[in-house]
């Protein structure tokens, strides 16, 4: 019956000391209060691509046929647009870094493991 309840309380310390970890680490997130650091997490929680967007949209009024030209003279300056921005802006989410933290780590893993066994 002593093990029982050693266990349980045991069992309680752990989650305690866990909750308290978790808490601290709320609390060290909360006092980050600079701007450009919110903005930097805020861009990568809704990042996307424009560029691959405008790409796509300058390809279809490039194609439309149209007498007076505008949709082309429109279209190619937004092709050229949208290339830029797949060159300059990163359209990576936090999810995509957690897939390839993922897989970067399952790689190690089964390299470590490939070694181990030669």
């Amino acid at each position: 019956m002593s093990d029982l309840l050693k266990k349980r309380i045991e069992k309680l310390r752990h989650m305690r000391e866990s909750a308290n970890r978790r808490s601290s680490l709320y609390s060290d997130i909360s006092k980050i209060n600079d701007r450009d650091t919110a903005r930097s997490l805020g861009a990568l929680n809704r990042a996307s691509a424009p560029g691959g967007k405008l790409q796509k949209l300058g390809f279809v009024m490039l194609w439309v046929p149209e007498p007076t030209g505008v949709t082309v003279a429109v279209g190619a300056p937004m092709i050229l647009a949208g290339r830029y921005l797949d060159k300059v802006y990163n359209g990576a989410t936090l999810k995509d870094i957690g897939s390839h933290t993922n897989e970067a780590m399952s790689s190690i893993k089964n390299f470590k493991g490939h070694m181990s066994s030669s």
